[in-house]
């Protein structure tokens, strides 16, 4: 028994949910989101609450209840209040500013890097060495945040680098600490 794939998803205020088929389209004050799901599985919505079944009760169709049952519950999430991650610059001289939409980061290459924000992900720059990405769709916003540290991954022997902000750099001693 898939125990994802049974919870309800509560509808906050403010959130339509519209059903059509296998797609499901939902509308809040952070944005529009849509996305088909697995065709074997059936979708209800009343009173506010969102349910869905599954017809057959085979391994494969109970891992997609539990995996479609997330996906429409991070979107009605994401039409409501949204996604973030939050990104650390550490290093001498890393920083990130913002110029307009577009994310301008010196870290260390011989040319500042530019990043263009997808439809629907707005970037923060809190401090010079802070970047927030900020959006609807918890996917992109989190393909975004990878991208964004793949510029400059943090290296294990002097900790600099682009890391989310909590991650614990596992740090290797050098040459000289060698004994």
């Amino acid at each position: 028994m898939s125990r994802v794939g049974e919870r309800p998803i509560l509808v906050p205020p403010g959130v339509e949910i519209e059903v059509q088929g296998n797609l499901v389209a939902v509308k809040g004050p952070k944005g529009h989101l849509a996305r088909a799901i697995d065709r074997r599985l059936g979708i209800s919505h009343q009173d506010g609450v969102l349910r869905l079944t599954r017809g057959q009760d085979t391994p494969e169709v109970r891992a997609m209840h539990g995996l479609n049952r997330a996906l429409v519950a991070n979107m009605v999430t994401g039409v409501s209040s949204g996604f973030e991650r939050r990104l650390e610059l550490q290093g001498v001289g890393y920083r990130a500013a913002l110029s307009g939409q577009t994310l301008t980061l010196t870290v260390g290459h011989s040319h500042p890097v530019e990043i263009v924000p997808p439809p629907g992900i707005q970037f923060e720059v809190p401090q010079p060495a802070v970047v927030v990405v900020k959006g609807a769709n918890r996917e992109t916003v989190g393909e975004l945040a990878a991208k964004i540290r793949s510029v400059r991954p943090p290296e294990p022997y002097q900790g600099k680098g682009i890391r989310y902000q909590g991650e614990r750099v596992k740090r290797k001693v050098g040459k000289a600490g060698k004994k």
